[in-house]
């Protein structure tokens, strides 16, 4: 390795100045991140906020509208009209149990009805102590104007109940001779509760500012602004709000954010000041608008603390990337004395890797020459075995084969002599029928030698289309010499015409021979014993079944069936299964089984050929 580099000269400085460079970006950066901040959290404030207080408009409507029926109707009243007139002496007392039953099921605070005078003669609170009936309101705007009007509404502080509400009124008869003035009177307390927030307010105001409806009910008739004295004046002569300073509301305007918005500080109960926004949205179907104050300082504090914290860490990779620079800056010299040591390090150890590797690639490269050769070796035992198992069978079936020839050549022979017979007598039909059933003999010769002879042959084949039929038949041609007198225990269900599967016949006859001597064997000593046979296609596949109903396959042979040299058969060697699942799988396919002690199945899945 070099030596140690020296320490670089300012290098004390450099950081020093670097640091105070990193300290004014951030200060400045946060401070223009602030304001941004700010801008961004008052413009989703301001939408938020607004959906908000479009809601309580809303819900201030609905609490509007369902008051707003009754005098219409009662108006049209044959009731309240008799009442006026006086025709009936009854009908006073009447209409007070009418308007009593009238407030019980709905939402309004009381129901009165007022002659021409202006003189309350029945209320829904007639029975109470503080009964409108008898009271005077001619002097009261909503009298005045449904009188005028035909209909009118005043908020007002009631002169009996001194409890605030809205007034609607309807007349009723004629304008140029009206009998009275129907009056329902709508109070907002449990409105003004919904509305209760703790850090949230809201309030009504008339068309003089005033404030008529609170979710703080300190506030309830102060004013946005100081009203003129004529305006004050007036409001003190009509009693509309009572003897209420109408003082203006802690609300101080710093900033219009829009035509209804605006930055204000207010002071709310509890002597909590703050900055607020100030959201104004007009009352459909009235001349009041609803103010809505909503504190700013959480959503800035927090929509600042995101922000900033987003580009501190912006920022942190670019004094990261000046500092490394700086670094590296400081240690080039110490690189410079390092740099040809080094590369004479790496060029060594580059040396000996690329050695390394080159001995490895040779000891890879005569790995898979003997894996290749091996390989090719077990390929050949491989194709040895199966011959190897086609020729034990083709011998445990040979001395029966040699029998099936023996009787149709006996057969062969007598019916030759008879022929002569037959050709000395000048008989020429019996001559005719000998050698049809001579030729028929030879036949069945020729196809059982034929089976030999193909059954023996050695190698694997590509697949082709082979008709299970003749696969099936030509295995139990096989085995019948050998298995004669038990071969009727074996049975193959209806195979449909023409299913064919993708294999090679022999090799397929080979498996099936297999699969039919190994259940055979089974069944030795039983005497109802039976293998069934059957084949149906499964979709792209054929199924082949082979079940009998034997004694079933040991557990402990059963999990290890398919391995070599796996056996209970005192004479076996184990391979017969092991390579009939090798040539299923040769071809595609596979072998499954199942056993238990009422018998074993066997099934063969090899691809169908299309018809």
């Amino acid at each position: 390795m070099g030596k140690r580099a020296d320490k670089v000269p300012g290098r004390m400085k450099r950081w020093g100045a670097f640091g105070f460079a990193v300290l004014m970006v951030l200060g400045l950066g946060f401070w223009v991140v602030g304001l941004y901040a700010r801008h961004v959290a008052l413009s989703q404030l301001s939408g938020q906020s607004h959906a908000d207080a479009s809601l309580k408009v809303a819900l201030l409507r609905a609490v509007l509208e369902r008051p707003r029926s009754l005098p219409l109707l009662l108006s049209e009243d044959q009731q309240v009209v008799d009442a006026l007139t006086g025709r009936d002496a009854g009908a006073v007392e009447r209409l007070n149990d009418k308007l009593e039953r009238l407030v019980t099921g709905t939402s309004a605070s009381v129901l009165y009805v007022i002659n021409a005078r202006g003189v309350a003669i029945a209320s829904s609170n007639w029975r109470e102590p503080l009964s409108f009936v008898g009271a005077d309101y001619g002097f009261r705007e909503y009298f005045r104007g449904a009188v005028q009007f035909g209909a009118a509404e005043h908020f007002a502080l009631g002169n009996v109940s001194k409890r605030p509400g809205l007034y609607i009124s309807r007349r009723v008869g004629p304008a140029a001779a009206p009998l009275g003035v129907v009056v329902v009177k709508a109070e907002f307390d449990q409105l003004e509760a919904d509305w209760r927030e703790a850090t949230r307010f809201a309030f009504v105001t008339d068309s003089a500012g005033v404030v008529l409806i609170s979710s703080v009910p300190a506030w309830r008739f102060m004013t946005l602004a100081p009203l003129p004295k004529a305006d004050m004046a007036a409001i003190r002569d009509s009693l509309q709000f009572g003897d209420a300073p109408l003082q203006p509301l802690p609300i101080n305007h710093v900033e219009a954010l829009g035509p209804d918005a605006w930055l204000v500080h207010s002071v709310v109960p509890g002597d909590r000041a703050g900055e607020y926004l100030h959201l104004a949205l007009d009352v459909p179907s009235t001349p009041w608008k609803l103010s809505y104050l909503v504190p700013t300082e959480p959503a800035i504090s927090s929509a600042a603390r995101e922000w900033r914290l987003l580009a501190f860490f912006i920022a942190l990779p670019v004094f990261s990337i000046f500092g490394v620079y700086l670094w590296r800056r400081q240690a080039a010299l110490a690189r410079i004395y390092r740099a040809e040591a080094d590369r004479q390090e790496l060029e060594r150890r580059v040396d000996e890797r690329t050695r390394d590797l080159s001995q490895a690639h040779d000891r890879l490269q005569d790995e898979m020459a003997g894996r290749r050769e091996t390989e090719a070796r077990l390929q050949v035992v491989q194709q040895e075995l199966v011959q190897a198992n086609r020729l034990a069978i083709l011998g445990q079936v040979a001395a029966g084969v040699a029998h099936e020839i023996n009787q149709p050549l006996a057969t062969i022979r007598a019916y030759a002599e008879n022929a002569l017979v037959f050709l000395e007598r000048q008989q020429q039909q019996p001559v005719q029928d000998n050698l049809g059933a001579i030729a028929r003999l030879t036949a069945r010769i020729g196809t059982i030698t034929d089976e030999l002879k193909a059954f023996a042959r050695k190698g694997r084949t590509a697949p082709e289309p082979v008709l299970l039929v003749e696969a099936i038949d030509g295995a139990i041609v096989l085995l019948r010499s050998r298995f004669s007198g038990h071969l009727d225990a074996l049975s193959v269900d209806e195979i449909p015409a023409g299913l064919a599967v993708q294999a090679n016949r022999i090799r397929l006859e080979q498996v099936l021979i297999n699969l039919f001597q190994n259940a055979l064997e089974a069944l030795e000593g039983q005497g109802d014993g039976y293998v069934k046979v059957s084949a149906l296609p499964q979709g792209n596949e054929v199924a082949i079944t082979v079940r009998d109903n034997g004694p079933g396959i040991a557990p402990e042979i059963l999990p290890n069936l398919f391995h070599p040299f796996n056996t209970s058969k005192d004479k076996g060697l184990g391979l017969g299964l092991v390579i009939s699942k090798d040539i299923i799988a040769d071809y595609g396919g596979r072998m499954d089984v199942d056993s238990s002690p009422a018998g074993t199945c066997f099934t063969i899945f090899l691809q169908r050929v299309p018809q």
